[in-house]
C-alpha cells in the first residue's frame, strides 16, 4: 500500500503472476484482490473528481493511472 494525499491506495506491484506452482484457488484469490482494489481506486478517483471538480487535478490523474494499470493487470490475469 502506498499513502497518497489522503488515502491508502493499492500500490500496483508489477506485473505478471505465473499460473507455475499457483493452484485455481490463488488464481481465483488474486482475481478478487484486483476487483476489490479496482473498485476502491475507481470510487477514490470519483470522490477526488467531486472534491476538486476536475478531471485534470493532479491526483484525480495518479490515481487513473493506477486504475488503468490494475484494470490491465485484471485483463491479463483474464486471458489466461
Amino acid at each position: 500500500m502506498m499513502l497518497m494525499g489522503d488515502c491508502y491506495l493499492p500500490s500496483y506491484g508489477g506485473g505478471c503472476y505465473p499460473q507455475n506452482g499457483h493452484s485455481a484457488v490463488d488464481a481465483a484469490a488474486r482475481k478478487r484482490t484486483l476487483e476489490d482494489e479496482i473498485l476502491v481506486l475507481r470510487s477514490r478517483m470519483e470522490q477526488i473528481f467531486v472534491q476538486e471538480k476536475s478531471f485534470t487535478s493532479e491526483l484525480v490523474i495518479e490515481i487513473s493511472c493506477l486504475l488503468d494499470l490494475k484494470i490491465n493487470e485484471y485483463m491479463r490475469g483474464a486471458s489466461h
